[in-house]
């Protein structure tokens, strides 16, 4: 019995990341996640949710470059500390994270990662359809613009009209 005992000691220890981590990364971040719904603080929803987007990138990280990180034995063991440090309440790791890396490039980015070049007068303002029509007005007038609204309304009317409308017993 001691021996087969001591071999179920050696095999937990040698293996202690594959059974903590479950534990560690899923589990209890679920329960606390659900737990910080719960309440109405928002200190707690900031630390879960922190949570969830650093675990999924290092999971990301972990399916990009699984050939690299293979050779390296330590990893599962790092991983395994740097998520208890992310997750338990004592080190608080994932608003830490948050106060000191996430949000000061949020509230001040260097670089604007979604940056789109715009060409200067081609919708550049959110009101350009009431930007021409001052435009038109000034240059013509309000009667040509009263004339022009009138002429467009026409031509929509004698494209409605010029549709056939079938009756409902289909007699043409």
């Amino acid at each position: 019995m001691g021996n087969s005992g001591d071999n179920l000691i050696t095999v937990i220890a040698k293996n202690i990341d594959v059974l903590a981590m479950p534990l560690v990364s899923l589990v209890y971040p679920l329960y606390a996640s659900i737990r910080a719904i719960e309440t109405k603080s928002r200190d707690d929803d900031r630390q879960w949710l922190t949570y969830w987007v650093l675990y999924s990138l290092i999971t990301l990280f972990e399916l990009t470059f699984w050939k690299v990180l293979e050779w390296l034995p330590i990893w599962s063991y790092a991983k395994l500390a740097a998520i208890c440090w992310l997750v338990l309440p004592y080190f608080n790791g994932a608003a830490y994270v948050y106060e000191h890396f996430i949000r000061p490039f949020y509230r001040n980015p260097s670089v604007k990662i979604w940056y789109v070049p715009r060409k200067k007068d081609v919708f550049s303002k959110p009101d350009d359809v009431l930007s021409a029509a001052e435009k038109y007005i000034e240059e013509n007038g309000p009667e040509a613009f009263e004339r022009m609204i009138a002429r467009a309304d026409r031509e929509s009317r004698s494209r409605r009209s010029s549709y056939t409308i079938f009756d409902h017993d289909y007699g043409y």
